[in-house]
């Protein structure tokens, strides 16, 4: 094969692999034209146009448009750019698959409802962009914009050093978390509670309650609570109540108050200053989102104190 070599529609589409009647398309598109044409008018091709063909081949496997390899073909684009850019195309397009693919796991699970799949399939389409919109929206609307005098600046840069991110390969687990997420920053009553909580967690102060019943009782409250947890023991459960009926009776001690359902509610009110079941729930699903290890002795206790001790126990 050299360059004075002729070709025919047939032999380049043997040699190409190409079939003649999508050659025959190329040719009369312009994209390919015949060299000459034998004496009985049939096309021939040189070893040129041979080349573009098996160009033309690769660059279309690859996903390329057929006007931009005519550009490539006519040099006014080099392959070295157009494969940057359509590898950035093929980034994308992995990402979306392997989102779907973590929508499909959620579905095959089960439990999941046609409005919840629908939700978490739009959820992760969106860009990076418009996931971050949303979380700055959530940081906005919940401590007013930077520069609002109202706003706590601890707790500010508290909840965007945690901003969730989804990552561009999530497990089931990491989607399902985000929708939830995504559902519960948009929620006003969310926002209040984390608007009411976060400055006290940015602080790590110390609860009025806390420091009224002492050191040594707020200890045993942890501990107790915390051996319910790792025991998992439902705070709603009958389980629960033993835990709970004993601390409800020793902080009553040492408030000289009677420990009836009034009681019971005054203490929730006053652990929920700093920490509340949704803000919990918030937390946790900022960590499996970004993927951290959750850290067992980081996790708080009192959301679980404040559910067992609202759980309608006289």
């Amino acid at each position: 094969m050299d360059a004075t070599t002729l070709y025919s529609i047939g032999e380049l589409s043997r040699r190409t692999g190409l079939p003649v009647r999508t050659i025959r398309f190329y040719s009369d598109a312009g994209v390919v034209a015949p060299t000459t044409r034998s004496p009985a008018g049939y096309r021939l091709y040189d070893l040129d146009a041979l080349l573009r063909l098996e160009l033309l081949r690769t660059l279309r496997e690859l996903g390329v448009d057929l006007a931009t390899i005519q550009r490539v073909l006519d040099r006014e684009l080099s392959v070295a750019d157009v494969a940057a850019t359509h590898a950035d195309a093929t980034d994308v397009q992995i990402r979306v698959l392997q989102r779907r693919r973590s929508v499909l796991r959620v579905v095959a699970r089960g439990g999941s409802s046609p409005e919840e799949i629908k939700l978490m399939h739009r959820l992760t389409q969106l860009s990076g962009e418009e996931r971050r919109r949303l979380t700055d929206d959530f940081v906005e609307g919940t401590f007013g914009t930077s520069g609002t005098a109202d706003a706590d600046p601890a707790a500010v840069a508290m909840v965007r050093a945690a901003i969730p991110d989804l990552p561009d390969d999530p497990s089931g687990e990491q989607v399902a978390a985000w929708a939830e997420l995504a559902e519960l920053v948009g929620d006003e009553d969310f926002r209040a509670r984390m608007r009411r909580t976060a400055g006290w967690q940015a602080a790590g102060r110390t609860l009025d309650i806390e420091s009224a019943a002492g050191d040594e009782l707020t200890e045993f409250t942890r501990q107790k609570v915390t051996e319910a947890m790792e025991s998992g023991i439902d705070p709603l459960s009958d389980r629960a109540a033993p835990v709970i009926d004993d601390l409800v009776h020793r902080f009553a001690e040492a408030f000289a108050r009677t420990p009836d359902r009034d009681f019971r509610e005054w203490m929730a009110r006053q652990f929920e200053e700093a920490h509340d079941p949704r803000v919990d729930r918030y937390w946790r699903l900022v960590w499996i989102v970004n993927g951290w290890q959750v850290v067992p002795n980081l996790i708080p206790v009192y959301p679980w104190l404040i559910q067992a001790l609202r759980n309608g126990r006289p």
